[in-house]
């Protein structure tokens, strides 16, 4: 296998870190990073819902996504200075709040609307999924404290989810492009899956020349051994989290 520009090999995923509780108002907070894409994600939980949900019992999920400015190379304006959104940003937050409604059960919240919020700290390529992931590790957070605040009585989670960016060039899959590599590909796929292997998304386009459907079931099979290792390092620092969380709410 050839060796990237950073010394990863094709299927190989950026160094993950996790860091919990970085807000202190928010019900669940992570720092997510890949490589040097970072992303903080919160959760916070409030009364009521959108009004097509109004006495259904139903609970709901919305999430916002925004690039802070300083998160690119050349600044980026903040859309409340600029008194509109941008589509880019409306765009992933849609994507953002589909993917995770995917695997909740809203039945269980009751008429509680969740609101996610993802800022870019730094943007290195990746950061819509990155969104995704790291929301997922808050979203895990919170519901465990909202079953031990008695607030609801089991997990809302029917299924794990997490997403990953994959190129294609030069008839070869990379998994986990950064923004050197996502302006060179000749193709740029996003899948979002669950941990099972199911497909809640899949956004991808070519500029240059068309690709055929096995060279996409190559990269949704790279897609997944990616979303695995994801997953399992949002186990690995979520046991952690929660088992210390636990422990000061007990002091308390």
């Amino acid at each position: 296998m050839a060796v990237r520009k950073d010394g990863r090999q094709p299927d190989q995923v950026r160094p993950i870190k996790i860091t919990y509780g970085v807000y202190g108002n928010a019900q669940g907070s992570v720092l997510f990073e890949m490589g040097n894409t970072r992303v903080l994600c919160s959760i916070m939980l409030q009364d009521g819902v959108p009004h097509f949900l109004r006495s259904s019992g139903q609970g709901w999920l919305t999430a916002e996504y925004t690039l802070l400015p300083a998160s690119t190379v050349t600044r980026t304006a903040r859309e409340a200075s600029v008194m509109r959104r941008n589509s880019r940003s409306i765009e992933i937050s849609r994507l953002i709040g589909r993917s995770l409604r995917a695997v909740l059960d809203l039945k269980k919240l009751g008429e509680k609307t969740i609101y996610v919020d993802c800022d870019v700290l730094q943007a290195d390529g990746g950061t819509r999924t990155a969104s995704i992931s790291g929301a997922y590790c808050a979203l895990q957070q919170a519901i465990e404290q909202w079953i031990v605040k008695g607030i609801i009585s089991t997990t809302l989670f029917k299924e794990r989810v997490a997403a990953v960016s994959v190129g294609w060039v030069n008839n070869t899959a990379l998994l986990d492009v950064d923004f050197t590599e996502d302006s060179t590909v000749d193709a740029d796929f996003n899948f979002v899956m669950t941990g099972s292997g199911k497909i809640i998304e899949i956004q991808g386009a070519t500029e240059i020349n068309p690709i055929d459907w096995a060279s996409v079931l190559t990269m949704q099979q790279i897609a997944f051994k990616g979303i695995n290792h994801i997953l399992e390092a949002i186990e690995t620092t979520g046991n952690v989290a929660f088992y210390q969380t636990i422990s000061k709410e007990m002091q308390i």
